[in-house]
């Protein structure tokens, strides 16, 4: 209610929406990486570079 009285209600939504889109971006990266592996394995590379 106090929030609303100083116009701060969109601030949960927007960190809400931001957090959201964190995950899910953590979520393909991890998608991606787990693709990287299982293809480099198919191509018989034993390590990637960097790792």
């Amino acid at each position: 209610m106090i929030k609303s009285q100083f116009g701060l209600t969109k601030v949960r939504s927007m960190a809400l929406a931001k957090n959201t889109a964190h995950v899910i971006t953590l979520f393909a990266l991890s998608n991606l990486w787990v693709a990287c592996k299982k293809l480099l394995a198919m191509m018989g590379v034993v390590r990637v570079l960097g790792a």
